[in-house]
This record gives C-alpha cells, structure tokens and sequence, in this order.
C-alpha cells in the first residue's frame, strides 16, 4: 500500500502516475480502502466499504491500463459517492435509519457515468439525513453520528454531504460526489478545507439520487483542487433520457479566457460585513491576491427580491412531497434529530397559492439575476459567514453574534448558478475558511478558471489536516 504522500495527490495527479504505470490501480483503491476503514469512523464519514466492487474495477482498471487503453484522466482513480446515489450492489440509505437497508436495481447515472471513466467507487459516504429536508439544527442528524471535520475533531464537516467533505479532506477519496439544494456543497468544502464544485442546475443528471426537491437539487463534486473539479464534472456531465431536467447543452472542461481583457468581478457591498472576524480576515486578503488576475467592481447590491423565501418555499413544498409516506406512516420517529422527526409536517401545509407563487417569482429572480451577472465574469464572495460549527451546540449557538453578508447561496441555488467553493486560509481552532467564485448559469469554465488560478498563487489547497498516527 502507499503512503500519505500519495493519498493526499490530486486526482489529476494520481491519474497521470497510473497511467505513466507507476502506481497500480489495485495497490491504490487498497490504500484509500485501509484509510476508509481507519479513519472513516474517526470523522463518522463512512457508510459502506464498496470493496469487492473496488478491488473489481481496479483489477480491470489496470489490465486496460496495461494494455495502453486509457478511458481519461479519472481512470483507475478512486472515488467516493454520497449516500444518496443508488448502487445496484449495495445499500443506499439516503443518511436516514428508516432507509439504512433500502436496495436499487441498478446505479444512479452520475456512478455509471464514473464507472465508464474508469473511476473506481471505494465508499458510500456519510451525509445529514435526508439531505436536510426535515429542517435539522445540529450536527447529530444522521445514523451515522454527527460529521467532523479533520482539521478539529471538536467541529462539525458540514453537510448535507459531510462525509463527502470529510472524506477528501482527510485522504480517504481523492475526490467524492455530493449534492446540493442549498449550500450542501459549499459548506462542507468551506468546513473541510476543500475545492467543492455547484454545477448548473441541469448540467448533471439526477437520475438514480434521492430528490428533496426537483426544481433545485444539483449533483457535484469535492476535491483536492478546482482542477479535480473540472475533470469530475466534465465526466459526469450530459443528457440523460432518464433525467428531462438534464441539458442536453454539451459541456467540455477547459480553461476560460476574457475576450482581450482582465477579468471582472463583482463584489457585494456589506459581502464580509457581519461575519466572523478570521472569514473577514481571510476574505480581504484573498481580495489581494484576485486583483494580480481580475478588475475588481465593489459595493455592488443584490436585486431587491426575496431569493431565500422563495427558496424556503418552494423546498417545503417540494420536501413534503418527496417524503409525503415517510411523515404520515410514522417512520419519521426514527429520525436522528428530534427537530427532524416534525420538521417535515411544516411542508405538508404549505399552500399551493404560495408555492405557485414563490414558482412565479422565481422566473422573475432568474432574469434579474441574470441581469445583475451580465456585466461581469463573475461574483467573488466569502463562502461562509463563519468556519465549522462546534459539536456540542445547536447551530445558531455556534457563533453567536455572526449575522453574515447579504446572503448569496439563496439566489445562486434558487437561480441555478454555477458556483465553486475553495480554501482560502485558517482561523480559530485551526479551522479553514472559503472564498466562493460565483457565474451565470453554464459558466462553469468561468469559475474553474478562476479558482485555479487563486490555487495557482496560493496553497491553502495543498494543506493537510494533522490526523494522529
């Protein structure tokens, strides 16, 4: 098996040694298997070892590698997947107890897409039970016990997929997929210290992945680098006839370019005002290093229009559909956080006026966003108004005081807008921050060339948590 300095690797790294045959696909899916199996209870990060469907594909993975067929840069690179995408050979439990044993036919889209990569699958991973849908406001809302960051066991990884960000963080997965509705992504890769990637509402199927709510569910990845971003989404991204919400818009990663300028960014007026004062900190010199690549525009201000409770709404009354059976025959009871075991009745009352409404207002938030974007490259913006929160306290303990800047990932998820999370320093108790790199819809070559490029000046990414022997 290899050591840490392997493990650690990004994606596109390890691809390019196996493929340069100088690590085996079969040693390397057996490393990250061992450290899943040591330190995926550690971070609560873990629900099932895929092993036998590991050491499967990476038999294969080297037996084409060895014979000079290489599938892309991912091929023979393990992966980990949150436990929301079904897989036909083992559980999917959606990080709920009332589906821990709950069994598909066959893979989700995103696992197939992978597998014809060459990717190999070594973990279900962790995540706050039913993505989040029920309402939860502490960290023990999963069967699996509450996520952990590596940087300070004391603080929570963040969810919905918490052991997606923990898992990466640590070098358990080299990358790992994850979902978001709003802010699932984001804020396990601001907790973890990690690149975490929001495609285009559309981009990516969801096909075979548990829906909390059709209109605004996305699949994504987290990942060492924004690069690992880009190869991930340019494998997993397309048409689907499974999906009718996939795009058939193709997509194709590659570095984006401002037509004969610099790049412009907008920055929000208030955008780090209220938050905690290492992510104010960290947000202000980050602004430094963007000026040696793009123009900055500041105090720019959001549309007037309530982005967050239109979304609120609209998740409501799409939740309480999803998991209509699950509230009325009881099951709800064995959720983990008592808040979540009443959380969905809220939704059940919603009214179709309000959520016809929140619809329509939403097409009218969609063109003035858009709008608003047009003008620039893109947005740049703290990722979150605070690090992890503590373990040990309700959310809204957990910094008390901390109000947050104007409040983005609203409009971006009620939106669909691309977005692209990165570390970008350290505070409290050893505890990452993120800068968050926004677009219009279908930029995503937009914000992965700018993160690089922040990466390329800086090594917030490369860090690595300090695991105990």
């Amino acid at each position: 098996m290899y050591d840490d300095s392997i493990a650690f690797l990004p994606a596109r790294e390890l691809g390019r040694r196996l493929h340069a045959k100088q690590l085996s696909p079969i040693e390397l899916a057996e490393t990250y298997l061992a450290r899943l199996e040591r330190w995926g209870p550690t971070f609560n990060c873990v629900v099932t070892l895929t092993r036998e469907r590991a050491l499967r594909e990476a038999r294969r993975a080297e037996q084409e590698i060895m014979r000079g067929r290489i599938r892309g840069p991912l091929h023979g690179v393990p992966y980990g997947a949150k436990d929301l995408l079904a897989t036909a050979d083992y559980p999917t439990s959606w990080g709920a107890a009332p589906y821990r044993g709950q069994r598909f036919d066959r893979d989700a889209t995103v696992i197939q897409r992978l597998e014809a990569a060459g990717a190999v699958l070594v973990a279900k991973l962790a995540m706050v039970e039913l993505a989040g849908g029920m309402g939860y406001n502490q960290a023990n809302a999963s069967f699996t016990g509450p996520g952990i960051t590596p940087w300070n066991t004391k603080y929570w990884s963040g969810g919905s997929s918490s052991g997606s960000g923990a898992a990466v963080a640590a070098g358990l997965v080299p990358f790992a997929i994850g979902s978001e509705t709003w802010g699932s992504i984001m804020a396990p890769a601001t907790f973890c210290g990690v690149s975490g990637l929001r495609p285009t509402y559309g981009r990516v199927s969801r096909h075979g992945a548990m829906a909390l709510s059709w209109s605004m569910d996305k699949l994504g990845s987290l990942c060492r680098t924004a690069d690992d971003c880009g190869l991930v989404l340019a494998a997993i991204a397309g048409a689907d006839a499974a999906d009718p919400s996939a795009v058939t818009q193709p997509y194709a990663y590659r570095p984006a370019r401002p037509a004969g300028r610099r790049w412009r960014l907008g920055v929000l007026k208030d955008a780090a005002t209220g938050a905690q004062e290492d992510v104010r900190r960290n947000f202000e010199t980050s602004l430094e290093v963007v000026r040696n690549f793009a123009d900055l525009v500041m105090d720019l201000e959001l549309p007037d229009l309530p982005f967050g409770q239109a979304a609120g709404t609209i998740i409501d009354a799409e939740g309480a559909s999803a998991f209509e059976d699950l509230i009325h025959d009881g099951r709800a009871n064995e959720l983990a956080a008592p808040e979540d075991r009443t959380g969905g009745y809220s939704g059940l009352v919603v009214l179709a006026k309000d959520y016809l409404k929140a619809l329509r207002l939403r097409r009218q938030m969609v063109v003035a966003f858009d709008e608003f974007l047009k003008p620039l490259d893109g947005i740049v913006h703290p990722t979150r108004a605070t690090p992890a929160y503590p373990l040990d306290k309700p959310f809204r303990e957990g910094w008390p005081g901390v109000r947050g800047g104007p409040g983005l990932s609203g409009a971006e998820n009620l939106c669909g807008t691309p977005g692209i999370g990165i570390p970008n320093g350290f505070g409290v108790e050893n505890l990452p921050t993120g800068l968050q790199f926004s677009a219009r819809a279908f930029d995503e070559n937009v914000v992965l060339t700018l993160a690089a490029e922040f990466q390329r000046r800086t090594d917030w990414h490369a860090r690595r948590p300090p695991l105990d022997a």
